[in-house]
């Protein structure tokens, strides 16, 4: 199982310190996200000061750009890599689609499959010679000249995970992507009954093999060397858990399990005028439905409990935690699980 650690910080000397820790630390890859600040420019800072860290995105934002523009500065990354980057795309939800971005949403499922096949036939043109002569329903591209091609890529195009939760876009995931990026509201039995047959489906769509294709999990975990600690990472877990269960787009997986009612719940009170709505709601979020999307255990537990838990469903984990804890407490347990 590989494990990847997140991007925390953004400052230049940061970043490079950070990056150098989790490749000596024996961390496989390094993910930014897309929130406060562009994910795409620390990774050319981690990828400089490091010889063999993956790097990549969990996620960009795919649709609040053209495909043209992502592709090159995917493309550069990988050359600057030398070939050690991937693209993690998300569609993000309306309202920030049209509202932030000031873009174009509909039909998102069928919008990424075609977003990701623009991108791998704009990718062989530079990597592989090929004409340019993608037309599609949302995006067309049949124009490059010399002048505007980048020299090929060091590994040829990078690997494209593809964020979801629902059946659709996971669907699509598995369709066109190399691997599927699961959403850390995901839980064990979410994952075996709904994620991965529904990528074996798009995986059998598309003619392709499981062989290749990664599954990669934001896992939300609990732990702490004390008393204190612990109890401070349960309460910060059980309001992220309360914060996705209050968003309509993640009522399936409460469904799965029964709890379609407490999505209402959260989502009504997150609506509320309340000034403690949020504790409130992770007051909700009881010890069963905790130890269900958490892994919650000392740090000696950890790695035991995640390679039970979900060792036969994922290749790459990272670890989800809504709170403040020393980041050498990770490194006995990446070396763990890197020994399962």
């Amino acid at each position: 199982m590989k494990v990847d650690g997140k991007l925390s910080v953004w400052g230049t000397a940061e970043v490079v310190e950070e990056a150098r820790h989790h490749e000596k630390a024996g961390y496989d890859g390094l993910w930014a996200s897309e929130s406060k600040h562009d994910p795409f420019l620390p990774l050319l800072l981690a990828a400089e000061h490091t010889d063999r860290l993956e790097v990549g995105t969990a996620i960009a934002v795919a649709f609040a750009r053209s495909p043209m523009q992502l592709a090159h500065t995917a493309h550069d990354l990988q050359a600057f890599s030398g070939g050690r980057f991937s693209l993690g795309l998300g569609s993000q939800i309306k309202p920030h689609i049209e509202r932030r971005f000031s873009m174009p949403w509909s039909r998102p499922a069928a919008r990424m499959r075609e977003y990701v096949s623009a991108l791998r036939a704009i990718w062989a043109a530079w990597n592989e010679d090929e004409k340019l002569d993608f037309r599609g329903d949302f995006y067309t591209h049949t124009l490059m000249s010399p002048f505007f091609s980048p020299p090929p890529a060091p590994g040829g195009a990078p690997k494209v995970f593809v964020a979801a939760v629902g059946e659709a876009m996971t669907r699509v995931a598995g369709e066109v992507a190399d691997g599927l990026l699961a959403h850390g509201f995901t839980t064990e039995r979410y994952l075996r009954e709904v994620t991965l047959p529904t990528v074996e489906s798009g995986l059998d769509r598309s003619g392709r093999p499981r062989d290749g294709f990664s599954v990669s999990h934001l896992l939300l975990t609990a732990t702490g060397r004390t008393e204190e600690e612990l109890a401070r990472a349960i309460d910060g877990t059980r309001r992220q858990i309360a914060f996705y269960g209050s968003t309509p787009a993640y009522r399936g997986v409460l469904e799965l399990h029964g709890w379609g009612a407490l999505g209402d719940e959260l989502n009504a009170l997150s609506k509320s005028s309340r000034e403690d709505r949020w504790e409130a709601m992770g007051g909700l979020v009881d010890d069963e439905i905790l130890h269900t999307f958490a892994v919650v255990a000392e740090p000696e537990r950890v790695a035991g409990e995640i390679r039970r838990r979900y060792g036969s469903l994922v290749d790459r984990v990272s670890f989800y935690t809504a709170y403040d804890i020393d980041a050498e407490v990770w490194e006995p347990i990446v070396q763990e699980l890197h020994g399962s």
